[in-house]
């Protein structure tokens, strides 16, 4: 498999798609007037306490405040640990997976006592420091936490969580010991790590490097906390480009394309700086044709905004949005099949539930989804569907939990929602 960046980077915005064998699966936009600030870390003031809810808005200087739940406050009861909660589900100790995409954060989760509410811990015009989990989407703003993460290069960074986690697809018993050992070694009493799967093989001073720019990147934030009145931004993640770097472009990659001078360059120093080896798999696109269009991005990009979207057979799929989830329909619509009509349903199922997997990820859209598969009368047909859908749905990094097929060919579902589709 083929695995490319194309990176198309104008004064206004920057768009980046990855590219699997030719075909788009991922693309992130950063607009200038509309940045990202999931990473960002900002010292909030309590503005109030909703014990019915158990949690707390928190001013931290954007047009709404922010959420912050009891569960995600970094104080624990005396004797009580952190959990860290990845990939939606809790694991300890060296079972720890790191996904790797740039907008995912491990979030530690608290084992809290059930008697200690957050009035406890917080109380109206309190100063604390937070850091963005998820984007305002909406009306609502922003959701925060308390307990930090700073990913680098080969380690994700977790100063109010004493952990180490070793990602699992770090599949040798040995490396995995060898990497945990060292970093058992380096760090400071009471700093979380989890290592993540780009450590495999990199030498010890890489992993020291790592660890003391994090350190330092930590111990600036505590400086400015100390000195700088709430609200206000304290760290501020990497742009986007830097983000895709430093996240996905690893040796499974075949190269980095990008249509800017300016921005080229400043890749290329910070690959030569912290990732020398991958310096010949950037280039610069300097063709007329615009590079999204080169790739054939621009068209799949069109589709995606497509109420409608063809299926190959000749069927097709809707999709709907409403204020409270996402609509699916799949319908036959030209295909009208060879032997009879069961087969002709479940061919378009089939072809759907790939579709619809690839369209959750590519437009983003999370919340609750309602998938309406064309009915079948066959029961290992319906079965045959839902294991189609569900295995095309195991390749999406978002958290999901998916509900089995129902009598009326329902498919209900999850899918973690971190920024606006």
């Amino acid at each position: 498999m083929t695995m490319e960046i194309i990176i198309n980077a104008v004064p206004e915005e920057t768009r980046v798609a990855l590219l699997e064998n030719g075909v788009l699966t991922e693309l992130y936009i950063d607009r200038k007037r509309d940045q990202g600030i999931v990473g960002n870390v900002y010292k909030g003031r309590v503005a109030k306490v909703l014990p019915g809810m158990q949690a707390a808005f928190i001013e931290i200087g954007l047009e709404r405040a922010a959420f912050l739940h009891v569960s995600d406050i970094a104080a624990f009861p005396e004797g009580e640990e952190a959990q860290l909660e990845m990939n939606g589900e809790e694991v300890e100790g060296d079972e720890e997976e790191e996904e790797e995409s740039e907008e995912r954060r491990p979030r530690p989760k608290s084992r809290r006592r059930p008697n200690v509410s957050i009035e406890e811990l917080l109380q109206e015009g309190q100063d604390l420091v937070v850091q963005v989990s998820k984007e305002p989407m909406g009306t609502k703003g922003a959701r925060v936490t308390g307990h930090l993460s700073f990913p680098g290069r080969y380690l994700v960074y977790m100063p109010t969580v004493n952990h180490l986690g070793v990602s699992r697809r770090i599949g040798k018993e040995e490396e995995r010991h060898r990497l945990r050992d060292l970093v058992q070694r380096l760090r400071r009493t009471g700093a979380g790590y989890i290592i993540r799967t780009v450590s495999e093989g990199i030498s010890d001073e890489e992993i020291r490097a790592d660890i003391e720019f994090l350190d330092r990147v930590w111990q600036t934030l505590q400086e400015k906390k100390d000195k700088q009145a709430a609200p206000s931004l304290l760290h501020s993640d990497l742009d986007l480009s830097f983000r895709i770097v430093r996240d996905l472009f690893t040796n499974k990659m075949d190269r980095l394309v990008i249509d800017s001078k300016p921005e080229f360059e400043r890749i290329q120093t910070f690959v030569q700086t912290y990732l020398p080896h991958l310096g010949p798999k950037i280039e610069l696109y300097s063709r007329d044709e615009p590079i999204f269009d080169a790739y054939g991005i621009e068209l799949e990009i069109s589709k995606a905004l497509g109420r409608r979207v063809w299926l190959k057979s000749g069927g097709y799929i809707v999709i709907d949005h409403t204020e409270a989830l996402t609509v699916i329909d799949v319908n036959t619509g030209r295909y009208v099949g060879k032997r009879n009509l069961e087969e002709t349903i479940l061919k378009t199922n089939l072809e759907a539930a790939k579709e619809i997997a690839y369209q959750l990820k590519l437009r983003n859209i999370g919340g609750l989804i309602i998938i309406d598969f064309i009915d079948m009368e066959v029961g290992k047909n319906r079965d045959k569907v839902f294991g189609m859908f569900k295995e095309a749905m195991s390749r999406d990094k978002a958290r999901t939990h998916i509900l089995r097929i129902s009598e009326l060919g329902l498919v209900e579902l999850s899918r973690e929602r971190t920024r606006e589709d």
